[in-house]
């Protein structure tokens, strides 16, 4: 795994100027705005999340931390449900299957390696 040898240079955004955009099958329920990831040049991989009458089965492929901003998540795996609300976080290790829940959320997430989908058929 290995990413560019150039990382992108100190930088600044507004919240307001990040572009959203539909998150993968489920761009109606989830949508993100990347901050740093794998075209950076960084093995960390870190943005925002908005959730809206989510339910989105996942496995984890990556160790991922989310801090919710606004509203609730609820993650649901092996028949345990673990619920975050504002200032909250949740810890997910890579290999996890789960649902992330939520009828209105607003996350931020880390996750590392940024570029775990290379490769991936």
């Amino acid at each position: 795994m290995s990413l560019s040898e150039e990382t992108a240079p100190v930088r600044a955004m507004s919240f307001d100027d990040l572009p959203f955009s539909p998150r993968f099958a489920y761009g109606d329920q989830a949508q993100i705005a990347e901050i740093t990831g794998s075209g950076d040049g960084t093995v960390l991989g870190t943005g925002f999340a908005r959730f809206t009458d989510a339910h989105i089965p996942w496995t984890i492929k990556y160790d991922e931390v989310l801090l919710v901003l606004e509203g609730s998540v609820v993650v649901r795996t092996g028949g345990q449900d673990v619920t975050a609300g504002p200032k909250d976080c949740i810890w997910l290790p890579a290999g996890t299957e789960l649902e992330y829940i939520s009828q209105s959320a607003l996350v931020f997430y880390a996750i590392h390696p940024s570029n775990w989908a290379e490769g991936a058929s």
